[in-house]
């Protein structure tokens, strides 16, 4: 039996990285994935796959240039699946080959095939007899959607958030379940191509975590775009009737459409791991329990990525991999993941934030201030014919700190970044004014958000 200084299951974005930065310093790394490829659901079915096909249904449907020019430039002829799938599968062929470069550059040995624990030092390959001798074990084994009973999966026309990526022609109408990240998502680049979209939620809004004026401003765009919104109900059961899918909702409305897409949430990959060989148990969603550490409550296996829950977040999954490595072999190098996290949601338009809420800020009952500025007001936001997009910008008014920065708008998850790095410096609003920004470009919108929140504050609008 072959030994390793640590043994990683699953090479998406928590167990790559892991395992890369374990190698970096000349640890023995072997790594684990059950399907055919590398990259888990971040190269495969979600966030590179869904944010290309976002782009791509922009430019078929000729959105992505609609208004520049005072012209539409919507394009005429039917959109295939052939055309909508062409540049996902390329990039995602690209992302596989730059993942297997960077695990053959650290020297990792790669393995295929579904692990199981045969004790807490040694994984097992299901099938073949083969056993590894792991001193370390991270396990980074990602999630898959969530499927409850009553949707029927087995079905060509209704899928789940992974399915969808394999659809096989554009449907006219599509129903979907769930209007968060992954749903929101959808509805929006679906929309996009013209298909007839009605998302439904148990909530009375999208994405709750949002800044209530951002989710209302992406609600309105959203709507613009053709999707229809069902608040406060949820899904009973899905049938298929003369071709069509019937949603059955709670409240005892149909809906019917082509096709049906369940997106309500995700849960662990644990299913084939054995845990309870080693004494390990997740929860009713197949979640593991972890310390700041990313260690299980046995110390030396421990467990990052989507398999831990919340945020679920490729970028977070990273760091979280690398912070795990670091502390099992004490490397001294990176102790934390950082506690500011963006997220960067890829809607039409895209949305992302940093830091705390309007509403957040009301209930902990901190004094603050806002400043706000449109990308209409903006002369790159003409240029690329964006007039909706706002950031928002909320500071305390004691000393003008920056404690939450909100974007809607093209390159909101870029724009953020600013902000988020202003924040981490424990920077104020002032830092904007002070700063000089290349012209025209979207940053510059942060120094009039900030000039705006000066006058917000002082009782009277600044002019500038």
């Amino acid at each position: 039996m072959e030994n390793f200084d640590v043994i990683v299951v699953g090479s998406g974005p928590a167990g790559e990285k892991a395992a890369a930065q374990a190698a970096y310093f000349g640890k023995k790394v072997l790594i684990i994935e059950k399907e055919t490829v590398v990259g888990g659901a971040m190269v495969n079915t979600g966030t590179i796959p869904s944010k290309t096909l976002r782009e791509t249904s922009l430019f078929l449907s000729g959105k992505k240039q609609r208004g520049m020019y005072g012209i539409d430039q919507q394009i005429a002829r039917e959109i295939t699946v052939q055309d909508l799938m062409f540049r996902k599968n390329f990039i995602v062929n690209k992302e596989i080959a730059m993942i297997n470069e960077n695990l053959a550059r650290h020297k990792v040995k790669q393995v295929r095939g579904i692990a199981y624990f045969v004790d807490e030092h040694t994984i097992g390959i299901e099938g073949s007899g083969e056993k590894f001798g792991g001193d370390f074990i991270l396990i980074a084994v990602g999630s898959q959607p969530f499927r409850p009973a009553g949707i029927p999966f087995e079905e060509e026309q209704v899928y789940d958030s992974d399915e969808i990526l394999r659809m096989e022609a554009i449907p006219e109408s599509m129903v979907i379940i769930g209007a968060g990240v992954i749903g929101c998502e959808y509805a929006c680049m679906f929309a996009a191509l013209g298909i007839d979209v009605t998302l439904v939620d148990s909530r009375d809004t999208i994405l709750p975590f949002l800044d209530k004026e951002i989710s209302g401003l992406l609600v309105e765009e959203m709507k613009g775009l053709g999707v229809k919104f069902v608040f406060c109900d949820a899904v009973e059961k899905v049938e298929l009737e003369d071709g069509s899918c019937k949603t059955h909702l709670k409240s005892g409305k149909v809906l019917v459409s082509d096709t049906h897409l369940y997106a309500a949430g995700r849960a662990g990959n644990i299913g084939k791991l054995r845990l309870e060989n080693i004494g390990l148990a997740a929860n009713d969603r197949g979640l593991l329990e972890v310390n700041e550490h990313y260690q299980t409550h046995i110390p030396h296996i421990y467990a990052a990525g989507d398999v831990i829950g919340f945020p679920s977040l490729a970028s977070t999954s990273m760091e979280q991999g690398r912070v795990a490595m670091c502390h099992a072999f004490d490397f001294g190098y990176k102790d934390r993941v950082a506690a500011l996290l963006p997220y960067g949601l890829y809607t039409i338009p895209e949305v992302s934030m940093v830091g705390i809420t309007e509403e957040e800020a009301q209930r902990r009952k901190i004094d603050y201030e806002v400043g706000k500025s449109s990308y209409v007001d903006n002369p790159r936001g003409q240029i690329i014919g964006n007039e909706r997009g706002i950031l928002k910008l909320i500071f305390t008014k004691a000393d003008k700190k920056l404690i939450g920065v909100h974007v809607i708008g093209d390159n909101a998850s870029e724009v953020v970044h600013i902000g988020m790095m202003t924040m981490y410096f424990e920077g104020t609003i002032d830092a904007f004014i002070g700063s000089v920004f290349n012209y025209p470009t979207l940053s510059d919108i942060y120094k009039y958000a900030a000039y705006d929140g000066l006058g917000n504050l002082s009782g009277h609008k600044i002019k500038n």
